[in-house]
């Protein structure tokens, strides 16, 4: 095979990486809270396409996560997810445009982002293993071959190779893949301006939580995972850039049906473990999603893949964001404040996790300053 085919199959492979990520949340918040799907896929579709052809890497396209869960645990009105992706979409589009973001991106010490990164994949992990329980044999023989594959043959497309077992076995053992509602034929809905109720639950309910989530791992810790994959090639990912990105994405899509979307650090551990290195990937799976959004039964490809290979996908890209290089090369006198901003990640989240992570890392400069002076 010419090596530009081998390359495009690569891409097209690590295009697959972080979709253990992208379908269970964004096809939970359609099947449970009601979303019509056309619209929402076709959100994820736009805002990956032009993360490709902008950022020119293997950026990611995510649905908030925080929004994604109280979506499927809270009463949510449509009109406050719309209000809340517009008020998402206009604070990170203000700090990224000041500049203001790369100040918070610089207050944030080493120690305390491997802690984050450390956090988030073992966040990632729980989340994976808990869908590969859905069929345990299944998702165990997906791992191992997307780990054998990604030992033993580094150029094979590990991502495409599992989810095609992982289909081909799931048709065999009966395994749960994922529910969605009916399609609604209408590709776009016409946005409506939500109430003043509206824009008050959505700001309380949705946009607090999410903020301290997207500006941790979103923004800040992506710019950096991305700049140490690709080093002087990642120069356009900045906390800025990327937090404008956010927001533009959030003001003009959400209104019109998309789920409020972000980039995030472990997407970017995914597409490159899987082969992704260009902005072809994100382009790749962009046109995959717009095609399965407006082809008539499109939305039976993405039920057909079981929920135990999406988890067994995940579970890599967890390892790949939680065992940063950073986290290994780390000071002994840091891996008290790598662990804190880690339990405390897990245990509540990113924000409270920043917080922590900054106090104990506050502490330990002291410490080790006064050790100097004595």
């Amino acid at each position: 095979m010419p090596s530009s085919q081998r390359d495009s199959v690569k891409e097209f492979s690590g295009a697959l990486g972080d979709i253990g990520t992208l379908l269970p949340l964004s096809l939970g918040a359609i099947g449970v809270a009601g979303l019509a799907p056309i619209p929402v896929l076709l959100g994820f579709a736009a805002f990956y396409i032009a993360t490709g052809l902008y950022y020119r890497l293997p950026i990611p396209v995510q649905p908030m996560k925080a929004v994604a869960a109280l979506l499927l645990t809270t009463q949510v009105s449509s009109g406050s997810l719309v209000a809340s992706g517009v008020l998402i979409g206009a604070i990170l589009l203000l700090l990224g445009a000041t500049g203001w973001i790369n100040r918070v991106a610089r207050l944030v010490p080493g120690s305390v982002l491997s802690g984050l990164q450390l956090g988030l994949g073992l966040l990632l992990a729980y989340m994976s293993l808990g869908l590969m329980a859905t069929s345990l044999a299944l998702g165990v023989v997906t791992l191992l071959l997307l780990a054998i594959t990604l030992k033993k043959f580094p150029n094979w497309p590990a991502a495409l190779i599992g989810l095609g077992v992982s289909v081909a076995l799931g048709a065999v053992l009966g395994a749960q893949g994922l529910s969605l509602p009916e399609a609604d034929p209408v590709a776009f809905i016409m946005p409506r301006l939500p109430g003043i109720d509206e824009w008050q639950q959505g700001f309380s309910t949705l946009v607090l939580p999410q903020l301290a989530l997207t500006i941790t791992n979103a923004i800040v810790l992506t710019a950096l995972v991305a700049g140490d994959y690709f080093g002087e090639q990642s120069n356009r990912v900045s906390p800025a850039r990327l937090s404008v990105s956010t927001g533009l994405a959030n003001l003009f899509l959400v209104p019109f049906g998309a789920l409020p979307m972000c980039h995030g650090a472990g997407g970017v551990a995914a597409h490159y473990r899987f082969g992704a290195r260009t902005g072809l990937a994100p382009v790749f799976l962009g046109t995959g999603l717009l095609l399965v959004a407006l082809i008539p039964g499109g939305l039976s490809i993405i039920a057909a893949i079981p929920t135990a290979g999406l988890g067994a996908l995940l579970l890599v890209a967890a390892v790949e964001l939680a065992a940063s290089k950073r986290l290994w090369t780390a000071k002994p006198s840091c891996w008290p404040v790598i662990a804190i901003t880690a339990l405390v990640t897990v245990w509540a989240d990113p924000f409270f996790g920043l917080l922590a992570g900054v106090a104990s890392e506050t502490v330990r400069a002291a410490l080790v300053r006064r050790q100097k002076l004595a």
